[in-house]
């Protein structure tokens, strides 16, 4: 885990040979954990819980959100500084609506959930990340500030849905010995997710404005940079969609009577 959240941040712009050897040691970290795992009497990790389509989906789907959302936090700050030409104090301000809009939506949502079942709850939280995400790639360039606004609040409106949907699904059905274990594996998914968004959704932005100084680029290559970040966003939201489907079809194969 170490060496593949190294080769993650380090590098600045290149990718290099230490880059790849860190991957390949993090890539033998994880197969020598993995034999281990399922050779030792009392394993950590029991790997039969991969063949659960509920909670291999939840994973994936979670890195993959939190992926999308750590975008947010990256480059939102560069289009409004540098592209909106907003000061410190109001880039605060902005970005403070979204984590404000996750806090007010908390209660509801649980309800929801409740009420509507955590799939599809879960399917609707991924269907507004992705509506947020595409207006992201449109809105802000002709509605200004108010046209990332909206789409920040959907976007993180969404992610909080799916957030507790994804939990609840994941979580309920667990025996109580393997309720730590699940947890902190839903909690690694997400802190893949934002290592991964820091470093790699970094690179697609540095590489949508087709420069390397961000001090020195335009607001319109700030502007396309984001432009692009967003599009990977809403691709990333839709295989989680896709993940999505095929869990809940496997779901319900294996678990319908022949």
């Amino acid at each position: 885990m170490g060496a593949g959240h190294l080769a993650m941040t380090m590098g600045r712009n290149n990718f290099d040979v230490l880059n790849v050897v860190l991957l390949v040691t993090a890539a033998l970290g994880a197969i020598l954990f993995v034999i281990v795992e399922a050779k030792t009497v009392s394993p950590l990790i029991q790997l039969g819980l991969f063949r659960n389509p509920i909670l291999s989906s939840g994973f994936m789907m979670s890195a993959l959100v939190t992926t999308v959302v750590m975008a947010t936090l990256i480059v939102g700050p560069f289009y409004l500084s540098r592209a909106l030409l907003l000061d410190a104090v109001s880039v605060g301000l902005v970005m403070s609506s979204g984590p404000i809009v996750a806090a007010l939506i908390g209660w509801p949502s649980g309800k929801a959930v409740d009420r509507f079942g955590s799939y599809n709850m879960s399917f609707m939280g991924l269907i507004g990340m992705g509506i947020g995400c595409l207006l992201l790639t449109l809105l802000p360039f002709n509605f200004g500030l108010l046209g990332y606004i909206i789409p920040l609040v959907i976007v993180t409106a969404g992610y909080a849905i799916f957030q507790t949907s994804n939990n609840t699904a994941v979580m309920t059905g667990v025996i109580e010995t393997q309720r730590g274990v699940v947890s902190g594996l839903l909690g690694m998914s997400r802190n893949i997710g934002l290592i991964t968004g820091t470093s790699v959704m970094g690179a697609v932005f540095l590489a949508g404005t087709s420069g390397t100084n961000i001090l020195l680029m335009s607001p319109e290559a700030i502007a396309a940079g984001m432009r692009n970040t967003f599009m990977v966003a809403v691709v990333l939201i839709a295989v989680s969609l896709g993940i999505s489907i095929l869990g809940k079809f496997l779901v319900s194969y294996f678990t319908v009577p022949k």
